[in-house]
């Protein structure tokens, strides 16, 4: 059970390292959208090629009366922040219950 626990916990680390590092990217490219970057710059393409899938899904389903801000960024980092909280805390807890569990339960 505490292998089943630990490898649990290394997941929920793993997706929120996963989630951090997308919510980074996804702010650098709400920053560059201010300022024209060139579009050639490798670090920039990367950025667009990261995020503009997910954002251009977004864009297509939100309605445009926002008088021409975009704000597909934003939801994109709330649904980070709510799957942080929602799964990665949910998998952290699991995890505990199975040490705690094991530490209840005696050895037979």
């Amino acid at each position: 059970m505490i292998l089943l626990a630990n490898f649990i916990r290394a997941i929920a680390q793993v997706i929120d390292i996963g989630l951090t590092f997308f919510m980074w990217i996804v702010i650098a490219h709400a920053i560059l959208s201010w300022v024209n970057p060139d579009p050639f710059n490798p670090i920039v393409r990367f950025i667009n090629q990261v995020t503009e899938p997910l954002l251009y899904q977004i864009r297509k389903r939100l309605p445009t009366a926002f008088g021409g801000i975009d704000l597909s960024p934003m939801i994109v980092l709330l649904v980070i922040f709510f799957l942080k909280a929602f799964i990665v805390q949910s998998l952290f807890m699991f995890s505990n219950n199975l040490i705690i569990q094991r530490a209840i339960i005696p050895l037979q």
